[in-house]
């Protein structure tokens, strides 16, 4: 046992870290592993790859994983701060380097130096723009907000000239959020619907690939050679069908054999199939847990910054998670999104554990008194005790 008595960092850590989110983030974590034994070696074997390629791969990566997650935790407020700084400016450098030198893949180019940076610069934007509008809210002399609306563009401007319209709407989602928190005028709740509706009927219209994605989704055009046009999503569909309440067992499952996705953003229908509808409800359940964890946490939160932060990053968390879902089961058009921790892949595994690092380290208890000193130090106005 860790006594409170012991003035350690690790004790201190011990004693103030979230240990519901905790709790939450490490049996998605195990969950992973276990559906990766049981989707990824068919795509393994198709690619004349050792059977358990990608679960050993999925270990290695979770190693560094597991440690940005829990170096992140330790942080101060003001040192996630830096550090979001520090990795947005270098994630949107090098998403802007993917347009030059990157490597396309499905008609995209969102990977260099073999990682996807957009997946880096998700968290990282998040964190900046609640310091943004955080700053606003309690220092009249800063402009938050407008600091918060030009780093709107700037971020999603690349993401489209990628393009990856699945991360634009992710991020547009994320600060169209948190604006409103920041308690923007009902014009600019307008203007801002307005914008994004705008936005996608544009893409619609010009954007070949977004319009046969929505086209395939709405009117499903007739099979070429007896396959569909949205193949891999009514196969998924399917899965859950065959499954049924508790599945077809470990091992038993089809579909893994025929989507090549299945280890990576199909990999809910993989589980829907062999291990049933229950155990894909309460796999839900456990996101939606850590989402209103970290609401209920942001609510209590004294401090603005960390206030915002830690709204933003669970709602990053929990819309990743629901278009995935969604897209699983027919309600969307394939986004190219992966299931936090539970898809297979190494950008995202670490991108997620930094993104859940900087959520622990906001979220931990922290004495008023540690509270104003650290907002002193920033030169904000102390707040009154209540």
């Amino acid at each position: 046992m860790i006594s409170r008595a012991e003035r350690t960092a690790f004790s201190d850590w011990a004693w103030t870290v979230d240990r519901w989110l905790l709790a939450g983030i490490g049996l998605l974590i195990i969950s992973g592993l276990v559906f990766a034994m049981a989707g990824s070696p068919p795509v393994a074997e198709r690619l004349h790859l050792p059977t358990f390629h990608f679960v050993n791969r999925q270990v290695a990566y979770l190693l560094p994983a597991l440690a940005v997650m829990i170096g992140t935790s330790f942080l101060s407020p003001r040192h996630v701060r830096r550090a979001a700084l520090v990795i947005f400016i270098i994630s949107l450098a090098l998403v802007v380097g993917t347009l030059f030198f990157g490597q396309e893949v499905k008609g995209a180019k969102r990977w260099i130096f073999g990682i996807q940076p957009s997946e880096f610069l998700k968290p990282a934007f998040v964190v900046v723009v609640a310091w943004a509008f955080s700053e606003g809210a309690r220092r009249k002399d800063v402009p938050g907000n407008v600091i918060a609306i030009l780093l709107f563009p700037l971020t999603i401007g690349p993401l489209v000239l990628q393009p990856d319209f699945g991360q634009t709407m992710l991020v547009s989602i994320v600060w169209g959020a948190l604006f409103f928190m920041a308690g923007l005028h009902i014009i600019w709740v307008v203007g801002l619907g307005g914008a994004a509706l705008l936005s996608a009927l544009l893409a619609y219209k010009f954007v070949p690939h977004v319009h046969a994605r929505i086209e395939a989704f709405l009117e499903p055009p007739p099979p070429v050679a007896g396959v569909p046009a949205n193949f891999q999503s009514e196969t998924a569909l399917e899965s859950f069908i065959a499954g049924s309440w508790f599945g077809k067992g470990p091992g038993e499952g089809t579909v893994k054999r025929i989507l090549p996705d299945s280890h990576t953003d199909f990999i809910f229908a993989v589980i829907g199939e062999e291990f049933g509808v229950i155990v894909c409800i309460l796999l839900a359940s456990v996101f939606a847990f850590i989402v209103v964890r970290g609401l209920f946490l942001a609510a209590r939160n004294e401090d603005p910054f960390c206030r915002f932060a830690t709204a933003g990053l669970v709602m990053l968390f929990g819309l990743q998670s629901c278009i995935n879902m969604a897209v699983n089961v027919h309600l969307m058009p394939a986004k190219g999104m992966t299931l936090p921790f539970v898809s297979y892949g190494g950008s995202s595994l670490i991108s997620l554990s930094l993104g859940m690092g900087f959520l622990l380290a906001v979220t931990r208890k922290r004495p008023r008194t540690r509270v104003l000193t650290e907002v002193a130090a920033s030169g904000a106005p102390v707040p009154a005790a209540a």
